[in-house]
């Protein structure tokens, strides 16, 4: 029997019904291993060691509710460990990088390798494979903004750390409006992200899991809503489950000789159309409607060779 840790947001933030990281406790409980979880802020180091405060979860298959009492081990104790804390990267997000990395040395078994997690900005990652992306900038020039803009009509501007759709615009030309939200982005010099709109995106936006550097052959195709170019959830996009075409297979399959050579083991790439937009490492979602919807069980694929 198996113990396995999940580092993760409040419990009580998790929707049982749709969460990736709650179809994995399931998962890991019906093959009669042990489910246990914390929160990065219960991650401490003392003695020597990494050591975390946890709770068991004692039944995730019908109730998040049914916990144990609050113990503590060394993470080394656990067979596998799980980061699954959500994005931000922030300084709290990085803190607790910093104490899987020295882990991980230790010989803990963290997934995904948080010296990866630590090195691999999930737009630009995106860069190391930029033929198959749409036409890109990386700045916080204001001149460059704007030629951008000029030659790229429409475009899109979004931040390098930003989540869920959250701060990403649109746009069909250059006026004092748009340099001015450019600006409130760029602030402090913080570099965004500039890319050509893609109008495939109404088809969706593909969210193609990649598992121990297999492409899993159904994506979930996010579309956006009416009046809206957001395919992500959070931002209101509907999530169908769409098999992904050639061109998307053989560009995933590249992306994932390079995710296996860094102990990536659990990623998703978003595509719009034949085009890579994004290479999701923190805690790729979309598992669980892939499998409500298509019968493909992306998580028997990433615990095959681990329970």
């Amino acid at each position: 029997m198996k113990r396995i840790l999940f580092i993760i947001d409040p419990l009580s933030s998790l929707i049982a019904y749709k969460d990736t990281t709650v179809f994995m406790m399931q998962h890991v409980k019906k093959e009669n291993h042990k489910v246990f979880f914390c929160e990065p802020k219960d991650l401490y180091y003392s003695e020597g060691s990494v050591k975390v405060c946890f709770k068991e979860a004692m039944d995730p298959i019908n109730s998040l509710e049914d916990v144990g009492l609050s113990e503590s081990s060394a993470l080394l104790e656990f067979d596998y460990v799980f980061m699954r804390k959500d994005p931000p990267v922030n300084e709290q997000y990085m803190n607790a990088l910093f104490i899987l990395n020295q882990a991980a040395s230790d010989g803990c078994k963290v997934i995904n390798n948080p010296a990866s997690l630590m090195t691999f900005n999930e737009k630009m990652f995106a860069l190391k494979f930029s033929d198959f992306m749409p036409n890109t900038l990386v700045t916080c020039n204001d001149e460059d903004f704007i030629e951008f803009g000029k030659n790229h009509q429409p475009f899109i501007l979004k931040p390098l750390n930003g989540m869920g759709g959250e701060s990403i615009y649109k746009f069909d030309q250059v006026t004092d409006e748009e340099i001015e939200i450019f600006q409130s982005l760029s602030k402090n010099n913080t570099h965004v992200m500039l890319q050509s709109f893609l109008p495939e995106i109404y088809d969706g936006d593909f969210r193609i899991l990649i598992i121990h550097g297999e492409v899993c052959p159904i994506a979930l195709a996010r579309i956006p809503q009416e009046g809206s170019f957001k395919g992500n959830l959070a931002a209101g996009g509907k999530g169908i489950a769409k098999e992904i075409s050639a061109q998307q297979k053989n560009v995933a399959k590249e992306i994932g000789k390079i995710l296996i050579k860094n102990n990536i083991a659990f990623a998703g790439i978003d595509m719009i159309g034949n085009h890579l937009t994004e290479i999701n490492v923190t805690s790729p979602t979309g598992a669980k409607e892939i499998f409500d919807q298509s019968g493909v069980n992306p998580i028997e694929l990433l615990f095959y060779k681990l329970l």
